[in-house]
């Protein structure tokens, strides 16, 4: 009987126990919550910055040895660049560019805005304009994961901050995510399966909604396909170049969503199994030390446990745990409501659903078969069928996740890796077919017609974008910002943070309550040319009457002047007033409004209903 030879590969790999051991108690043992955060606070910059700078210099090295091959490739066909083009520009032109979903993507901004400034992993909660300065005089650490804010505060470092630059990210990030797509089609069956994957990809309005948006969706795409690229080049070339970059990358994903991080766990199994293969354990000194840059994101994690409204429970009345498997069948029910919605408006690509539904299980079968029969599988078969465990894995959490209904509007951009792995389970079981170039052009003219008749429409309504009253609203105070261009003026809102990023003095409305005085005292001495409220008022569906919800509330020793108004849903009306008075004296308390009827989600969404038709049938 032949045992397998254990894995040779002298000293590192005892260092490699260590790193891994030192990484488990910095980041779980050694400091307690406060000192985590504040460890992220003062050095996820830094931490950012030597991880991509060690990328990025691994990603050089790669290039320049493949450039030959890159250069032959361009020289002899340049339609894929034309299709990488094209589509990307039909996913831009149909969306105006804007914070799609609150307050992620401003928290975003914010926290880039204060890596810009002074170098410190946090979101705004004051700022001011200090005599012609702007300066950020508090803040707090989000919880969200640092490297989209940091790539965004390299191009405010480069080009001077404006809110405008995360557009500018996400831009080139498209671009980037259907070069990449591109490739990961060549690699799996040929300059076919590429033009295929672009084209199902370019198909999907939440693609487009998500391209012109400030949030960090689309370089969460853009590093899952390098990941699976470079795993692919790591399974065939199994040199150490190609081990950092597959690596690094690996930790620059789970840097940018929370739940991205499962994704190593697949890369793990993939390294591994090239060293069984191999016999021996390859290690490059970057490897070796790798653990530990993943310490800021054990830190950073530590966020949820501080704050326990980090997991936004409150958002959704009745659920008590953010994961839980009883969630499963419940959004089971929504995913598949919006994956197979025809109504246009869901954000969704119909021939991506129905094609990638029909290839899953096909896919699923491929891989079962490849993990088999692994050591006598193509290394880019390998790879592809051990890193899709990352995506099962992901799609899994999410189902599993209490706010995992993907026909939300503020839920949907989660399904973005799912239909990701949908379109490679197409091209892949396709290829399977030995799919000649008749095939993959028939393919590609049955998308194309889908998208004429479906996705293209669709995105021309962006219905599901105006649905979210929330991204309007933004857009709305966006607009104020435009049409008053001096910035010379305070706001008091508690959505503060929005008007910070723009460069505008602003607090929330407790802070105006709490320190009234203050208040009088820049109002008396005209140090803002002009003090505003924004404020969002209910409409009692009965009687049209408005009322102000207490936390929008600022009493009665506040008077003010409606300036703008604009109603965004049938339940509710936006208003900007500006501030004419202030009464002196202790604070008088806002007036508690009668205690309101209490109703059940489904109530609600009843009443808004019937509200809606009564509207619309009241039309002049």
């Amino acid at each position: 009987m032949n045992f397998p030879q254990p894995l040779a590969g002298g000293r590192r790999p005892i260092l490699l126990l260590l790193s891994a051991a030192l990484a488990l108690v910095l980041g779980f043992v050694t400091f307690t919550a406060d000192q985590s955060m504040r460890a992220i606070i003062y050095g996820g910059y830094w931490a950012m910055l030597v991880i991509s700078v060690l990328f990025g210099w691994s990603m050089w090295k790669i290039l320049r040895a493949d450039w030959r091959g890159w250069a032959a490739v361009l020289s002899a066909r340049r339609w894929p660049s034309v299709l990488v083009g094209a589509c990307g520009l039909l996913l831009l032109v149909h969306e105006n560019y804007g914070f799609k979903i609150l307050m992620d993507e401003v928290m975003l901004l914010g926290t880039s805005m204060s890596m810009h400034f002074d170098k410190l992993a946090l979101f705004p909660t004051r700022g001011h304009d200090i005599i012609g300065a702007f300066e950020l005089l508090g803040g707090n650490l989000d919880k969200r994961p640092l490297f989209q804010p940091f790539l965004v505060s390299l191009l405010h470092d480069f080009t001077g901050y404006r809110p405008e630059n995360v557009f500018i990210l996400n831009t080139a990030l498209t671009f980037a995510l259907l070069f990449l797509a591109y490739r990961v089609g060549c690699r799996i069956s040929g300059r076919g399966a590429g033009a295929v994957l672009v084209l199902l990809l370019t198909s999907l309005p939440l693609l487009a909604q998500n391209a012109t948006g400030g949030g960090f969706e689309v370089l969460n795409l853009v590093m899952i396909l390098a990941v699976l690229l470079l795993g692919m080049r790591y399974a065939e070339k199994r040199d150490g170049d190609s081990l950092d970059a597959f690596f690094l990358a690996s930790v620059l994903l789970a840097e940018t969503r929370y739940e991205s991080v499962l994704f190593l766990v697949p890369v793990g199994l993939l390294i591994g199994w090239v060293w069984w293969c191999d016999r021996r354990i390859s290690l490059t000194w970057i490897v070796t030390m790798g653990p530990l840059f993943l310490v800021p994101y054990a830190l950073h994690n530590r966020v949820f446990s501080v704050h326990s409204s980090a997991w936004e429970l409150a958002s959704k009345p009745g659920f008590d745990r953010p994961f839980a498997l009883s969630y499963i069948p419940d959004n089971l029910v929504h995913g598949l409501n919006f994956f197979f919605s025809t109504s246009g408006d869901a954000s969704n690509s119909l021939i991506l659903s129905v094609l990638g539904f029909v290839a899953v299980p096909f896919f699923a079968l491929l891989v079962l078969k490849t993990l088999r029969h692994l050591s006598l599988v193509p290394p880019v078969r390998g790879a592809l069928a051990i890193l899709s465990l990352g995506f099962a894995a992901h799609t899994f959490l999410l189902m599993c996740y209490f706010w995992g209904k993907f026909d939300d509007p503020v839920i949907r951009r989660l399904s973005l890796p799912l239909n990701v792995f949908l379109g490679i389970a197409v091209v892949t079981v396709t290829a399977e077919l030995r799919a000649k170039t008749r095939v993959w052009c028939g393919l590609a003219g049955l998308i194309g017609i889908s998208m004429f008749a479906f996705s293209i429409p669709a995105m021309a309504r962006h219905d599901y974008t105006l649905e979210y009253y929330a991204g309007r609203e933004m857009e709305w105070r966006r607009e104020f910002i435009a049409a008053h261009p001096e910035k010379d003026y305070l706001f008091i809102d508690n959505d503060s943070i929005i008007w910070i990023t723009h460069l505008i003095s602003a607090t929330p409305v407790k802070q105006a309550l709490d320190h009234k005085g203050n208040i009088i005292f820049n109002f008396h001495n005209h140090i803002f040319s002009a003090i505003y409220v924004f404020q969002r008022y209910s409409v009692d569906p009965a009687t049209g009457l408005l009322s102000l919800p207490k936390d929008d509330d600022l009493g009665p020793d506040y008077t003010l002047e409606k300036v703008w108004e604009r109603r965004f849903t049938p339940l509710s009306v936006s208003r900007i007033s500006r501030v004419v008075a202030i009464a002196a004296g202790p604070t008088a308390a806002p007036k508690v409004a009668p205690a309101a009827t209490k109703h059940s989600p489904e109530e609600l969404e009843k009443i808004r209903g019937q509200y809606l038709d009564n509207f619309i049938k009241h039309l002049p």
